[in-house]
């Protein structure tokens, strides 16, 4: 870990320099503040504990949070996916000591001894409660359609008259007509590729949606951690999808997706649970303990990055 210029947390902005900050995995609901005890190794081993906010309120937070004096900050990928899995193992491990976390974003550090995250989950309670009550016995999945793309290739040129009548025209033509020719072909196969592609995700979109509390298309956006799988040379992704989802729509959407694995050529990676990292909402600026950037993945607090959609992590410590 150094201690950088420009960053509070990962990619926000500002001076990075602080005599003392606590890391911020993640915020839990607790049923007795007074009887409550969570500990395990963070990242690179480094101690972590839980702070509870104050007050007599019978909705109780609290935050797992390590003493840091600066970000982890490497240019080493390696090491940042070591870190990255560190993280993702606290988060775990308060989930199940917890129940489903509100996570936070890797390298989120409030400027500030115990008393500064203290004061941020007072402030900041009934937005961190109705979140962990939204979350309750519910946690993320992703989902992947992958298929064989030179499959679709040849159904699509098969059914299409237009596609059958420029094959017969490029078999006739001399060479330099049939170059032109099959452009012309492949552009329209590639429009219907696209047609045919996005009228199945939609699809699948529409009959998943339903069947769950939160819904994201994910796209192709990159992320590290909650990736379900890379897909191999020939097959093209179809959809990507983050739900969140308790026991009985989990189940509704396996019984969903093994019908769609049905289908020849496809291929549905269906992974999970993992904590909503996807669902998190974003706390934006809170003052001297830091800056926030909304964009997208796991909860900020004071030097976080964070937003309220599901567009899978680039900074995101899961699937």
């Amino acid at each position: 870990m150094s201690e950088r210029g420009g960053t509070t947390a990962a990619g926000a902005g500002a001076d990075a320099d602080f005599e003392e900050g606590r890391y911020v995995f993640c915020v839990v609901a607790v049923d007795d503040p007074d009887d409550v005890v969570f500990s395990t190794a963070g990242i690179e081993e480094g101690e972590t504990e839980l702070v509870v906010a104050d007050g007599e309120d019978t909705d109780t937070v609290a935050a797992v949070v390590q003493p840091v004096t600066g970000p982890f900050d490497s240019s080493v990928p390696a090491e940042i996916q070591r870190w990255l899995l560190d993280h993702q193992r606290v988060v775990d491990e308060a989930g199940e000591r917890f129940g489903t976390p509100l996570p936070f974003r890797f390298d989120t550090v409030v400027r500030g001894d115990d008393d500064a995250v203290r004061a941020w989950l007072s402030e900041e309670r009934p937005r961190l409660v109705e979140a962990l009550d939204r979350f309750d016995g519910r946690w993320e999945y992703r989902v992947e359609v992958v298929y064989d793309r030179e499959d679709a290739r040849e159904e699509v040129a098969a059914a299409d008259d237009e596609l059958a009548e420029l094959q017969a025209e490029i078999d006739a033509a001399d060479e330099g007509t049939a170059f032109l020719l099959e452009k012309k072909y492949e552009r329209r196969l590639e429009s219907l590729l696209g047609e045919r592609e996005a009228e199945r995700a939609a699809g699948l979109a529409a009959r998943l949606e339903p069947l769950v509390d939160g819904f994201g298309d994910l796209g192709d956006r990159p992320s590290l951690g909650l990736d379900v799988g890379d897909a191999d040379d020939e097959s093209e992704t179809l959809a990507r999808f983050a739900l969140l989802a308790d026991d009985d729509g989990t189940e509704a959407v396996g019984d969903e997706l093994d019908a769609v694995a049905a289908d020849p050529g496809v291929e549905v990676r269906f992974t999970g649970p993992w904590p909503p990292y996807s669902f998190a909402p974003s706390f934006g600026e809170v003052g001297d303990r830091g800056e926030g950037r909304g964009d997208g993945d796991g909860g900020s607090a004071p030097g976080a990055d964070s937003g309220a959609e599901a567009d899978g992590p680039d900074s995101d410590p899961t699937p």
